[in-house]
């Protein structure tokens, strides 16, 4: 014989179920957005736009700068014929720097031939005879070369790595550029050497090249680009900050759709 059902029984059912249910309603209140505030939404706007800003305003103005500084040095020594400027009754930027490349070129190519290697050679000793402006010149020398040597085509940057230097437990960032060349890794017996390039501080585009052994450096998942943000900046843009300011942006260009959902 069947037992009949308490009436408990129904009631309790409805009970449990309007508690699901107003758990579900809390559950999907919590994992709601928040609407953003007008005020927070202007800031996230603000800083995207200086991101995307700032950076090509500085650019264009260190440009412009360094071709004024080059027209002001150069235009002067322009013979009138020449000189576009006298042909039109207004300035035209950039005559002085054209002229400069077109000077430095030909001067590398007259460099390139006997008389003007035996013509610098004379020079350059001649500066290597003046006690105080000879270790000017061979400061500057060297940094030019740093720079001409890490941008030349055969020197490709090909992974980062940490190395210690200037002490043991202080690491520094270097770039690797390839194998030691075959007259180094001569004279130094015993060695697997690679080439890298270090960076300085004071001045992110020069550095110096050197040749260590393999052991010494340490690989780094870093790309290229990365690993000179943070020489650049001082160690202040690094892959993270990055990060940030990329969801910044995607966060700054999602307010609109969340806010109308809203």
């Amino acid at each position: 014989m069947q037992e009949p059902q308490s009436p408990s029984g129904p009631r309790q059912q409805d009970d449990e179920a309007h508690d699901l249910k107003a758990e579900l309603a809390k559950l999907a209140l919590e994992s709601a957005p928040e609407p953003v505030h007008a005020g927070a939404r202007l800031r996230n706007y603000f800083l995207t736009g200086l991101v995307v800003v700032g950076p090509v305003t500085i650019t264009l103005y260190i440009a412009w700068y360094f071709i004024n500084v080059v027209d002001a040095w150069v235009k002067p020594y322009i013979p009138r014929i020449y000189n576009p400027e006298s042909y039109v009754p207004f300035p035209i930027p950039g005559v002085g720097l054209i002229f400069g490349i077109v000077g430095l070129t030909l001067i590398g190519a007259l460099a390139a031939n006997l008389l003007g290697r035996s013509l610098i050679s004379a020079g350059e000793m001649m500066l290597g005879r003046t006690p105080i402006v000879r270790n000017v010149y061979r400061g500057l020398k060297q940094i030019f070369v740093s720079v001409v040597t890490a941008s030349a085509p055969d020197q490709g940057f090909q992974k980062v790595g940490l190395m210690e230097f200037p002490s043991k437990g202080i690491w520094s960032i270097v770039f690797v550029t390839g194998e030691a060349t075959t007259q180094v890794a001569v004279e130094i017996p015993g060695e697997d050497l690679v080439s890298v390039f270090m960076p300085t501080g004071m001045l992110p585009p020069t550095g110096f090249v050197c040749f260590v052994p393999r052991k010494s450096v340490i690989p780094v998942k870093m790309s290229i680009e990365d690993a000179a943000k943070i020489i650049i900046s001082a160690g202040m843009v690094n892959p993270e900050t990055q990060a940030k300011l990329k969801e910044l942006a995607a966060t700054s260009r999602a307010e609109p759709r969340v806010q109308a959902v809203d």
